[in-house]
């Protein structure tokens, strides 16, 4: 029996397809508005930043590669901005990630959200 090869072709507009979850995903997800302790650039790469921030009732160290949109990363010390808190811990070249920082994408460039007002840190995000 010889079976045929066949191509598969998929039309643009399905591949931007988003995908829905239910309202009790989303409550699975733990974000917390963490403040800035230190952000500095790690050594021999190219794109990671190194965050320590505090999320009320501990520091997190959160990897980010964001370097090549912020030339000083010490400026953002003091910020505070959105963070998954429940998402599995990942090492970045050697260095261990508690957290992802939430920020919008305009063009490929991540826009850091932050509160309209300081805030506690810790604070959920609903």
């Amino acid at each position: 029996m010889a079976f045929q090869k066949q191509s598969v072709y998929i039309r643009e507009e399905f591949l931007n397809i988003i995908m829905t979850i239910t309202f009790d995903d989303f409550k699975k997800l733990e974000i917390k508005i963490g403040k800035v302790k230190s952000a500095e650039k790690v050594p021999d790469a190219d794109k990671l930043i190194k965050f320590v921030f505090d999320i009320g009732t501990e520091e997190r160290q959160i990897m980010a590669g964001m370097a090549d949109f912020f030339n000083d990363p010490s400026k953002l010390v003091g910020k505070e901005m959105p963070i998954l808190i429940n998402i599995e811990p990942r090492k970045f070249r050697g260095y261990d990630s508690h957290g992802m920082i939430i920020a919008a994408d305009v063009d490929g460039r991540p826009i850091l959200l932050h509160p309209e007002k300081e805030i506690p840190p810790g604070s959920i995000v609903r």
